[in-house]
């Protein structure tokens, strides 16, 4: 696999109108995780080969597998995290939780995958991701906006530096 990112213009374009859905996703992780960013490429003929990973320390977060004008968000659950996702049932929208109810248990877990061209679904998968991991970054800027429009791969240390930069910028 080829571990060179993507610039984030060339995402965008990939995207089409779902980048805004991205955005906003990958722009709410990069705001409250602090996460290892595993980028991956492989094949063009492979299903899906451009990826990018959310983990942390051996467990994976969320995976998001870029397509042409859409993306797919994968996401496994475990038992406990199951057991969490039926006590906070009503919380979720209603396609949510037909599709949970729709997915087979393997002995893995629950992988729940959705195909992504709005950002219709973006609240219910911050809730999974909260009872997956709760967000563990310390220092938070004081505006999310550009979070999205960093490009995949940056070290943590960088868009850290980036975040927060913007912010104090934003503040002058």
């Amino acid at each position: 696999m080829n571990r060179q990112t993507k610039p984030y213009s060339e995402v965008k374009a990939m995207l089409g109108v779902a980048s805004n859905a991205w955005e906003k996703l990958v722009g709410h992780i990069r705001f409250y995780y602090e996460i290892d960013e595993i980028w991956a490429e492989g094949k063009p003929t492979h299903k899906h080969y451009n990826i990018l990973c959310f983990k942390r320390g051996g467990k994976s977060l969320i995976t998001l597998c870029l397509r042409d004008d859409f993306f797919i968000v994968s996401i496994t659950l475990g038992k406990n995290e199951r057991d969490k996702f039926d006590e906070q049932r009503e919380c979720f929208s209603e396609s949510m939780r037909k599709h949970y109810d729709e997915t087979d248990i393997l002995h893995d877990g629950m992988w729940l995958g959705f195909d992504v061209r709005d950002d219709s679904l973006n609240d219910d998968f911050i809730r999974l991701m909260r009872i997956k991991r709760k967000p563990n970054r310390k220092i938070l800027p004081e505006n999310m906006v550009n979070c999205g429009c960093l490009d995949i791969g940056m070290p943590h240390e960088d868009i850290t530096k980036i975040i927060l930069n913007e912010g104090a910028a934003q503040n002058d």
